[in-house]
């Protein structure tokens, strides 16, 4: 499906936005290994996180997804049962490199691939620290990459030291930690979002974090919970970098998960000069959520760089977009894992923002912006990439001509309503 985006004359209204994606997935993960029913509410039915669902059915887990809420009747820690065919997980990399480590654990042995994205997406990063707990892992096709092969062993507790700070590869070697024969911990260079950490005590697990190591106490009694899942502020981004830079705009976003590991994007805004705004702080669930109110504002470049990336590396193409609207230069930086997410998002955001005549310039780990001149309808290819397609559909908002995104249905990865929510603010 392409999706044709017109000059927005102004933006305002009231979004609840949709549930957060990384805490959804581990929701549906922790409350399968848990013992009793675990209720979610707010889930993501994205596709991603059904394809969570889906792998755990197949592994005999009781799902009932009403859209409202999710019940799942965990079996406990060692409650899973071979799937009779290969698991599924789709385009989702979170649900491949999470479950592989919570399949190391098993006394069955899984195979797991998906789609064409995700069978060029690294998952070495996570066969080298299972590797070295033991566990029997490889790449179907020896390229460090889906389809994966992974067979019953005896894991070992370990203390590893990642090269990158990925919340997917920390929480793959806590999930195997679960199962070892020791405690496990993982240091990273920075820290990563910390949904695992959080989410794993509160289910009953001994999870301690110093800086930027996180420690696993293995064999622990999960107890099913009630999980109230935050609004995904990867998805509030969008509807951020909008309210700010559409003239005559007043967003309100309600119940979005301000989580100090991921609010990046809130760091960069308010340094730009946004009118931005928290209100209605709380905690869920061990969330802190609040609502943001956005209005219009008048923007300065800015640098992004250093420990702020690994808070709002999903973000970055709409900081990117945002950085259009700015006056001066936005140099964005230390971002190389760009390069591996469901596109190059380096190379296809300045792509786009070229297309739409932005002075963009891509580097080897991010981009250089010069903001101030109005860019203009495009043809926009979203490579299959929701985060491109979403990105671009907010800068063809302020285009004067037309824009097309090209495979826009990709949204339905992590927001299947966003188009409607476009019509829903449009003034």
């Amino acid at each position: 499906m392409d999706m044709i985006i017109n000059k927005s004359k102004g933006l305002r209204g009231e979004l609840t936005i949709p549930g957060d994606k990384s805490i959804s997935h581990r929701a549906i993960m922790f409350g399968a290994l848990a013992n009793g029913t675990t209720r979610i509410t707010n889930f993501l039915q994205g596709a991603d996180c059904l394809s969570t669902i889906g792998c755990f059915q197949a592994m005999g887990i009781d799902i009932e997804n009403n859209i409202s809420d999710v019940m799942i009747h965990g079996k406990g820690l060692h409650g899973l049962q071979e799937a009779d065919h290969m698991l599924d997980v789709g385009n989702s990399g979170t649900t491949t490199r999470l479950i592989s480590g919570i399949l190391a654990g098993q006394n069955f042995s899984t195979t797991l691939n998906g789609d064409a994205s995700i069978q060029k997406r690294p998952m070495k990063r996570i066969m080298e620290p299972l590797s070295l707990m033991g566990a029997n892992i490889r790449s179907m096709k020896d390229n460090g990459c889906a389809p994966l092969e992974i067979h019953p062993s005896t894991l070992h507790g370990i203390h590893y030291n990642s090269p990158v700070a990925s919340a997917q590869v920390k929480s793959c070697v806590l999930l195997a930690g679960l199962y070892a024969d020791a405690p496990t911990s993982v240091t990273e260079p920075v820290l990563s979002r910390n949904h695992t950490e959080l989410m794993l005590n509160g289910f009953g697990a001994n999870v301690t974090s110093v800086g930027t190591t996180a420690m696993i106490q293995p064999n622990p009694t999960l107890i099913g919970q009630d999980i109230a899942v935050p609004g995904d502020i990867s998805s509030a981004a969008y509807w951020i970098v909008a309210g700010l830079a559409v003239p005559n705009s007043e967003l309100v976003l309600k119940n979005v998960g301000i989580n100090p590991t991921r609010d990046g994007i809130l760091r960069v805004v308010e340094a730009m000069g946004a009118d931005i705004k928290r209100e209605n702080v709380h905690t869920v669930s061990g969330e802190l959520v609040c609502d943001l109110i956005i209005k219009s504002s008048s923007l300065h470049g800015t640098t992004v760089g250093g420990e702020l990336i690994p808070t709002l590396i999903d973000e970055i193409p709409a900081i990117a977009v945002l950085a259009c609207f700015a006056e001066g230069e936005t140099i964005i930086k230390d971002a190389q894992e760009l390069k591996v997410k469901e596109s190059n998002r380096i190379d296809t955001v300045v792509e786009g923002l070229r297309a739409m005549g932005a002075d963009a310039t891509a580097t080897d780990d991010g981009m250089i912006i010069h903001g101030g001149r109005q860019l203009h309808g495009a043809v926009i290819d979203s490579h299959l990439d929701h985060r491109i397609a979403m990105s671009f559909a907010i800068a063809g908002l302020l285009c004067d001509e037309p824009t097309t995104i090209l495979s826009a249905d990709s949204v339905a990865i992590s927001y299947p309503d966003f188009y409607e929510s476009i019509t829903k603010i449009s003034v």
